[in-house]
């Protein structure tokens, strides 16, 4: 026994727990959960108080200075043909492929800096002083994409292409995301295996997992990656301020949930079997290299797919249509369904981070909420669906009678597709859309607030205990208040059957739904009011100006929506 003490002292972590859960251990891959049952909040736009929940927006973190000046503007060229380009360290170079209606790589690309600095530092913080955060998020997006017009990517690459945007900027990225800021995240103590970080291998054609249980320390960790093992960090949005900031911004662009993992890959390994996703990624190589292979999808059924593939193996895999080393400051974009792998050369590791976006926003998923309330309401309103089968159906339909010449048989596929033509009068696209929105919304993160913004709404309120007792407690909103929802996008309308709700993102978590989803149900006379804060966004507008029949109705809506967060002031209520 002392033997085997002493020899499992001389182990790392990775043999240690091969020896304890078994080296065949596969990946089981991992899927978003499934929002969380239960009650739900309610909340009566009434003159009664309310809290903000503490979950919600917080004020900007400081930013980080940018480890790099800003690079010059550099033309951009889209060439014929790329070159191959030898890359410094000693490992060959990889043939960058542009076969016709593949991948396009872009050199180079602007990035301003001025005042601000460089990097995403510098550029959340020009952010913050955009009034509209539609603005903010397309300013963003075009940053992400620079030199890439906005335009041209939609128009040849989303859910169609590769897109390789070469930059030559590593400090392109600079405090977005760093192996420094990971290792402060494991010395948090809040990291767990399996919930935050996976620990992964591929080698041989084998992908395993090796998450012990429990917390993920510093010690642990950086011996499974001192053992060749890759690290993802499944939700950075919930240790890195910057990362949540960024995220929260670029949501409102797509107007689906963005979200990201992390990925630090040791010299001279794999993390991951080739596989594809139902996802639409961005890559981001943030430091180090990586060699990257891009593959299209195999079938059409794998074009656009709603679920992600299993581990595959390289025997299943054609030539790749893109063939690439990404440098920090790079960008690699690729559709779902598009099957990728990637793996490091033996001088340099990697980290990157993986934006994505549009899991199940397709237009299936919208019919998935719109047809069944279709028939519901054809159900109710029309007795052609309601009147019974014939009695003998039984006897030539199904799959035994299905070459069968039949009249029967045609006029009772003539009645079903007539029957189908017209479910399309009873169906409630809008209401289906608002459920996709509320389901959007329970997915956000919650906004971060720019310190202005934090002192014109409930976060920066200056309620405190002072002197023996509470001072500047009553939030006094008049009809001369001007207000305006802190977001557009902060807010949806949605007609349920339980009556009119409004969900809210302001009291959200930066874990994916942590939260239950949040709403005020709203009496009809505020309908009206909500309706008019979202067209005059981002315009401020008074209180006495909201559509309400009475002062008192409009004081009392104004005041319940600062409190929640969802409404800021022109100027603070109370001066400190």
């Amino acid at each position: 026994m002392a033997a085997q003490q002493r020899e499992l002292g001389r182990l790392s972590a990775l043999a240690v727990y091969r020896r304890v859960e078994g080296a065949g251990r596969l990946e089981r891959r991992r899927r978003r959960g499934a929002p969380l049952p239960g009650g739900r909040k309610r909340a009566k736009a009434r003159p009664s108080r309310g809290r903000a929940g503490g979950g919600g927006p917080e004020p900007e973190a400081p930013p980080q200075p940018a480890a790099t000046p800003a690079a010059p503007p550099t033309r951009v060229e889209l060439p014929a043909e790329l070159r191959v380009e030898p890359r410094p360290g000693g490992a060959a170079a990889v043939p960058e492929e542009k076969p016709r209606g593949g991948p396009a790589a872009i050199p180079g690309g602007p990035r301003a800096a001025g005042e601000d600095g460089g990097g995403v530092s510098g550029l959340l913080r020009r952010l913050g002083r955009v009034e509209d955060s539609r603005t903010r998020a397309a300013e963003l997006f075009r940053w992400l994409l620079a030199p890439v017009a906005p335009s041209e990517f939609l128009r040849q690459h989303w859910e169609r292409a590769p897109l390789l945007v070469r930059r030559g900027d590593p400090g392109y990225y600079a405090g977005l995301f760093s192996t420094a800021d990971l290792d402060a995240a494991l010395r948090g103590g809040e990291v767990h295996f399996g919930t935050h970080l996976d620990v992964t291998s591929y080698a041989e054609g084998v992908r395993e997992t090796h998450n012990p249980s429990g917390r993920a320390l510093p010690a642990v960790v950086w011996d499974f990656y001192q053992n060749g093992c890759s690290l993802r960090l499944l939700c950075p949005q919930a240790f890195s301020p910057t990362v949540w900031h960024f995220l929260s911004i670029l949501q409102e662009q797509f107007g689906s949930m963005v979200g990201a993992n992390t990925y630090l890959t040791p010299p001279g390994t794999q993390g991951f079997a080739p596989h594809y996703d139902d996802i639409e990624a961005f890559v981001l190589q943030l430091e180090g290299k990586k060699h990257w292979r891009v593959y299209r999808p195999r079938t059409d059924a794998e074009v656009l797919p709603q679920l992600p593939s299993a581990n595959l193996t390289q025997a299943e895999l054609g030539e790749p249509v893109l063939e690439t080393v990404l440098e920090a400051g790079d960008l690699l974009y690729f559709p779902r369904g598009f099957i990728h792998q990637g793996d490091c050369f033996p001088d340099s590791h990697s980290l990157h981070i993986t934006v994505s976006s549009y899991q199940r926003n397709s237009w299936g998923d919208l019919l998935e909420k719109l047809l069944p309330a279709a028939l519901q309401m054809a159900l109710e309103e029309d007795v052609e669906y309601r009147r019974g089968l014939p009695m003998d159906y039984l006897g030539y339909m199904g799959v035994a009678n299905s070459d069968t010449v039949d009249a029967r048989r045609t006029a009772f596929m003539e009645k079903v597709q007539s029957l189908i033509k017209r479910l399309v009068d009873y169906a409630p696209i809008d209401a289906a859309v608002d459920q996709m929105g509320k389901s959007f919304l329970h997915d956000c993160l919650p906004p971060v607030l720019t310190q202005s913004e934090k002192a014109q709404s409930i976060y920066g309120f200056p309620a405190r205990w002072q002197d023996g007792g509470p001072h500047d407690v009553d939030i006094q909103i008049t009809k001369d208040t001007e207000i305006r929802l802190l977001c557009h996008g902060i807010v949806r309308l949605c007609n349920e059957e339980a009556g009119v709700m409004l969900y809210y993102t302001t009291e959200n978590s930066r874990v994916y739904h942590k939260e239950e989803p949040k709403f005020l149900e709203l009496d009809p006379e505020y309908i009206d009011s909500i309706e008019f804060l979202l067209s005059s966004y981002p315009n401020h507008v008074s209180v006495g100006n909201l559509p309400c029949e009475t002062l008192e109705e409009k004081i009392s809506l104004a005041t319940l929506l600062f409190e929640k967060g969802i409404l800021t002031t022109k100027k603070p209520l109370v001066q400190v």
